[in-house]
């Protein structure tokens, strides 16, 4: 019988060492050691490592034949959209979100469409067969012709995967399965490391679309070794709160499309259905426009989306004021009072200052600089912007008004939607005029607020 031992590994890039320290060496990170029990067995070969011993051979880069391999659609339109159009044959996908967010629901939506055209199998290390399919008759899915298994041990898996021969396969999750190589228990950072290796080596081997599904940290990242996220083609994310019925699918990764492509789903008795107008998610849907509130287009993949971004700006009661941002960067916003108070002589010195970005999305690209601006300019001055305003831009240290990308399929995002005026980058504005759409293009944040006053009769 192998001898155990205790060896430690790192929860984050899952690097091993003899003995415990506080940081771990690979990856800088602090506090991420813990005690694995791992067995010292002989060197033995198995199936993959032969494969791949038969395949390999040395080549140029110009004798090699490139293949485009056709993709295949799942059925839901806002899941192939994250995925760069559809699945691909050997594609290995990592599905990450918070428990109960609808991540089992979304797949199990997806493989039932699935079934009826390729072979699908659905491996279950979480859920009972009956509770599969108590889930599949609240959705309306009990007819389907899924293959489902439920089961934890890798190798057993393997078996039933070379028996049936599925094209795509789900494994639910990641965290459940172990391999009878390690004594670690499952759900620990070697098993799930080993595990994922050797699906993802059967998923290029065979050429299996493979889905894994990943538990979440507190920290909302993926949990088990980062290395896990480089084995894998395609990392996405579920967001959305648990309370809301809205859920965003984010791409953060994705060998085989763009990435940050955002798909937008709504959780209803039947399952999650594809949002076809997600702007109107996060438009504020209040009869009366109030001060504090402007739209911008913001482009998420190759997806424009209109976004409300709302500021309450209100006398200070402290030495110290409020400076609270919820989903967009929290940084920028302190450089943006900077601009402000230098080129516009606006002063925010004690003001408590909340900026919120409507429906819960995140928006991370600079473009959304000239909209938290007016939004703040607005709320400071209690004066209305026009509710048919849609604006976008970069804001530079020295005040100047920067191009963001795809200004063209932003502007027409925004006149599809019947919004009559635009303040964007002058770099930005339309050589041809866009019908209904009144483009004013400026180059510096003056500027902006004096065609707000003169053009727009606002403040």
């Amino acid at each position: 019988m192998a001898k155990a031992k205790t060896q430690y590994q790192c929860t984050e890039c899952g690097a091993q060492f003899a003995k415990w320290q506080g940081q771990c060496s690979d990856c800088t990170s602090w506090n991420t050691l813990v005690e694995v029990m791992a067995t010292a067995s002989p060197a033995k070969s198995n199936r993959f490592t032969a494969l791949a011993a038969q395949n390999s051979q040395l080549v140029t880069l110009s004798a090699i034949q490139a293949e485009d391999h056709p993709r295949f659609t799942s059925g839901i339109s806002e899941f192939d959209r994250v995925l760069g159009g559809g699945l691909v044959p050997g594609m290995v996908v990592l599905l990450g979100g918070d428990p109960g967010i609808g991540k089992s629901t979304l797949l199990l939506q997806a493989m039932t469409q699935l079934a009826g055209r390729v072979k699908a199998l659905y491996v279950s290390g979480e859920e009972s067969a009956g509770q599969i399919a108590l889930r599949a008759q609240r959705l309306g899915l009990n007819e389907s012709e899924l293959a489902v298994l439920t089961e934890i041990q890798l190798d057993t898996i393997i078996q039933h995967v070379d028996q049936h021969k599925p094209d795509v396969l789900v494994i639910d999750s990641i965290q459940t399965l172990y391999t009878a190589e390690l004594s670690a228990a499952p759900g620990s950072v070697s098993q799930v490391r080993e595990c994922a290796s050797q699906l993802t080596r059967l998923a290029k081997s065979r050429g299996i679309t493979t889905v894994l599904v990943g538990h979440v940290t507190k920290e909302g990242t993926l949990a088990g070794p980062r290395v896990l996220e480089h084995i894998v083609d395609t990392v996405l994310y579920f967001e959305g709160d648990s309370q809301s019925s809205f859920r965003l699918v984010r791409a953060f990764k994705n060998r085989f499309g763009a990435v940050n492509e955002l798909g937008v789903f709504a959780m209803t008795d039947r399952g999650l259905k594809g949002v076809n107008n997600p702007s109107a998610l996060f438009l504020s849907q209040q009869a009366e426009w109030v001060a504090g509130s402007c739209v911008m287009v913001t482009q998420e993949g190759a997806r424009p989306l209109l976004v409300e971004i709302q500021a309450l700006v209100d006398t200070s009661h402290s030495p110290a004021p409020r400076r609270l941002s919820v989903g967009l960067e929290q940084n920028r916003l302190a450089m943006l009072l900077a601009v402000l108070h230098r080129h516009a002589g606006l002063q925010f010195f004690d003001q408590d200052i909340f900026i919120n970005a409507v429906g819960g999305v995140r928006i991370s690209e600079p473009a959304a600089d000239l909209a938290i601006v007016l939004a703040m300019v607005s709320s400071l001055k209690n004066k209305r912007l026009p509710r048919e305003l849609a604006v976008f831009g970069e804001i530079g240290l020295s005040g100047e008004l920067r191009p963001a990308p795809r200004g063209q399929e932003r502007l027409r995002e925004a006149a599809k939607l019947g919004f009559t005026h635009a303040i964007v980058p002058a770099s930005n504005a339309p050589k041809t005029p866009i019908e209904g759409l009144t483009v004013i293009g400026v180059e510096r944040i003056e500027k902006a607020l004096d065609a707000l006053r003169t053009t727009l009769d606002c403040f």
